[in-house]
Parts: C-alpha cells; sequence; structure tokens
C-alpha cells in the first residue's frame, strides 16, 4: 500500500493537476452515455494556478513525491463548494479521495463554516452514494439555492444530463435564520 500525504496545494503543483482530472475521468468509459468525458477538456494550467492562489486545494502525494490526487474548493455564503475532487486511475479505490474530502470537512469545521456543497452525478457508484457514505445530503429541486441552481444549469449548457446531476450539502453547523432585529436592536 503507498504511502499518501495529504498538503495545501503550491503554486508548482498546479503543472501536474491537469494530468490527474485527465486520468479520473477515465473513469467515465465506464459509463458509455458519459464516455465523451474521458476526453473532453480539463482545467488548464493557469486555471489550476489561479485556484491553488485564490481558493481552497488541497494535494495527495506519494512517499515518493507523486501528486495522486486533489481537490479545489471554494468558500462561498460561509460554506466550501467543491468545485473537483480527482484522483489519478492508478491510484484509485485506496481512500484517497476521502481523505481528501475528510481534509476539506475538517478545515470547514476549524473555519466554522455552515457546510460543505457540491454538484455530481445521482447514478454512478464513485459520486452520489460516495458523499453519501460521508454525510452528504441530496438536495431536492425545492432545497436548492439560487447559486446552486446556477451551477447545475451551468453544468446542463456544458451538457451535463440534467436528470443524471443532483447537487449535494453536508451541514456542519446550522445557519442563523434571518430574522427581523428585536425590539431596541439596531440591523
Amino acid at each position: 500500500m503507498n504511502i499518501i500525504t495529504l498538503r495545501r496545494a503550491q503554486p508548482t503543483d498546479a503543472d501536474s493537476l491537469p494530468a490527474i482530472e485527465r486520468s479520473a475521468a477515465a473513469l467515465f468509459r465506464a459509463a458509455p452515455a458519459l464516455a465523451w468525458l474521458a476526453d473532453a477538456s480539463v482545467t488548464d494550467t493557469q486555471q489550476h494556478l489561479h485556484a491553488i492562489e485564490t481558493a481552497d486545494v488541497w494535494v495527495a502525494q506519494s512517499a515518493d513525491g507523486a501528486l495522486t490526487g486533489f481537490l479545489s474548493a471554494i468558500e462561498v455564503d460561509n460554506q466550501l463548494h467543491i468545485q473537483e475532487l480527482s484522483v489519478s486511475q492508478h491510484f484509485q479505490g485506496q481512500g484517497i479521495g476521502r481523505k481528501l474530502l475528510l481534509a476539506a470537512i475538517e478545515y470547514s469545521r476549524k473555519r466554522e463554516l455552515y457546510g460543505l456543497t457540491l454538484t455530481t452525478f445521482r447514478d454512478l457508484p464513485w459520486n452520489e452514494a460516495f458523499y453519501q457514505r460521508l454525510g452528504f445530503e441530496t438536495l431536492s429541486h425545492a432545497y436548492l439555492d439560487s447559486r446552486l441552481t446556477a451551477v447545475l444549469s451551468n453544468e446542463v449548457a456544458h451538457g451535463l444530463p440534467a436528470e443524471r446531476r443532483c447537487a449535494m450539502r453536508l451541514i456542519l453547523r446550522p445557519a442563523p435564520l434571518n430574522r427581523p432585529p428585536a425590539p431596541g436592536q439596531t440591523p
């Protein structure tokens, strides 16, 4: 078994992340209707560099120094939104994705964020079911906020099948209710 360590991504890691994403996408070849995703474009080095400099990106690294996976997220509305979780095909099934996700959850707890959100496929075993095992709940359309609705709409506009996509949330602490100020308090 490979020894894997997690750390925050550094600018020098950006060059390696597109290859990890491309390798991870090869898994879509197992789902014929989604096989085209294995050859679709991935986030380029400049976009990864920008994310490393402005967002939250963690990498998994093997004992020999090779990067094996990454998680990229942004903080929005006091929640951490996971934009991408990818593990190189050779390293899949070893718990690396789970470790990366747990690092993001722990980070969110320390920052006292309300929770984490993401969008994923409903019917692929390495997507919705994976996140459910870690406590994420699938949101019905009635519980989607405008941000998650926009994310899903953008995905559909880029060719992903709407009926197979979902938004998920892991609540870490309840968000305060928007209540009017009590008498005598200023808003």
